[in-house]
């Protein structure tokens, strides 16, 4: 458990390069944005979080699994985890700040197929200049 990171993980750092490749300049774990965001684009008032499947418990996806050992532990963990992503979702509504969640198998995917790749990437473009406030890739 001590080798998970909560900073600077690697599909985090992927999508990171990505959009400064491609232009987009942002600040890391914005501490007066709620929920201190992976990355937030201040120009697009956009806060990007980069969550994993496991700890954010991605619904219908394979690496959501439950573990075997001590299933109440993780079932009241993973239980905190949702209730504290909803309310930061809540917050950054509430502040009119939009809220684009990225997740772990969709950066997988994205590494491993260009296709896939490019059109997450005009997936996330369109929605910074659209006037949606939340979105899942």
């Amino acid at each position: 458990m001590s080798a998970i990171r909560s900073q600077n993980t690697g599909p985090e750092i992927y999508l990171r390069k990505l959009l400064f490749s491609r232009g987009y300049r942002y600040s890391l774990n914005a501490r007066n944005i709620p929920g201190r965001p992976d990355i937030f684009l201040r120009k697009y008032n956009t806060a990007l979080f980069v969550n994993g499947c496991f700890w954010h418990r991605h619904l219908n996806c394979k690496f959501s699994y439950m573990p075997k050992s001590k299933v109440e532990f993780w079932q009241k963990k993973f239980e905190v985890n949702k209730q504290r992503d909803l309310l930061v979702k809540e917050k950054l509504l509430c502040k009119k700040i939009k809220c684009l969640v990225v997740w772990e198998c969709s950066i997988r995917l994205m590494k491993k197929n260009q296709t896939v790749k490019d059109e997450y990437i005009d997936r996330i473009e369109k929605f910074l200049k659209n006037t949606e406030l939340y979105m899942e890739i």
